[in-house]
């Protein structure tokens, strides 16, 4: 019988970006587990970027919160700089932080365009700019988190798809130029999962109902659906695996 195998994140270090609630959260907890030691990113939740730390250091884990916007250039900088002067290193980046807002077109919403650009895009840029050089020195992990709506589209939100569309491009083209750098890049592209984000979409039963029957397993995403995902990709397990798109939509979306 082969011997079971564990993942094991010990030594390296992680920056999860919107790290605080939702996905983040998740995959700070989990990547955590595994023994790697977590900076969770937080905007303006300090208390549960706080709150998250200490349920980390408590299950024996080591984690730490830090503040900074993305879409910032000094900030989005900051937050690579905090890292690895508390810990020498970076191995791992899991760029998560993003926003969902309504566009309709035809209606003139540039501060929805310019806004969800600059968190989901901009800033998902700015860090992975930041981290590129620390990532090199020890054979780092990029994940991107996308979205189906990336890959299909999706009417009255279309600043949100096609930042999510480009985030899939992004990584496409990271990874080829990163790959021969030591440096792999991938992209996990959730379907709905339960979050604040999608609170008020999933918050009637008729409607969350209606979404899904869409889904052919049949039900929401938790967030720790979509973290186990992403400790796959920046484990050992994923050594060969570059440029991929990981959907985990419960198969409602088959764009693999």
């Amino acid at each position: 019988m082969a011997d079971r195998f564990t993942i094991d994140l010990t030594p390296r270090t992680a920056l999860i970006t919107g790290g605080s609630r939702g996905i983040g959260r998740a995959v700070a907890d989990l990547l955590a587990a595994a023994g790697a030691r977590v900076a969770i990113n937080y905007r303006k939740d300090e208390a549960a970027a706080n709150g998250a730390v200490r349920e980390i250091r408590a299950a024996g884990g080591e984690a730490m919160a830090v503040a900074g916007d993305v879409s910032k250039p000094e900030e989005a900088r900051q937050l690579v700089r905090d890292v690895v002067s508390a810990w020498e290193r970076l191995d791992i980046l899991v760029n998560n932080a993003g926003i969902w807002e309504e566009d309709v077109a035809g209606r003139g919403d540039l501060e929805v365009w310019d806004r969800t650009y600059a968190v989901n895009l901009r800033g998902a840029y700015l860090v992975t700019d930041a981290a590129v050089p620390h990532l090199m020195r020890h054979g780092g992990s990029i994940v991107f988190v996308s979205s189906t709506a990336g890959q299909r589209g999706e009417a009255r939100h279309s600043a949100y798809a096609s930042s999510k569309g480009a985030i899939i491009s992004y990584t496409k083209s990271l990874a080829e130029e990163l790959g021969p750098r030591g440096v792999r890049v991938n992209c996990v592209a959730p379907g709905w999962v339960d979050t604040d984000m999608t609170a008020g979409a999933l918050g009637t039963p008729a409607r969350r109902s209606e979404i899904e029957r869409e889904i052919p397993v049949g039900r929401v995403a938790s967030p720790s659906d979509i973290a186990g995902p992403i400790l796959f990709l920046v484990s050992d397990l994923a050594r060969h695996v570059q440029g991929e798109i990981l959907n985990v939509n419960g198969g409602s979306v088959l764009a693999g």
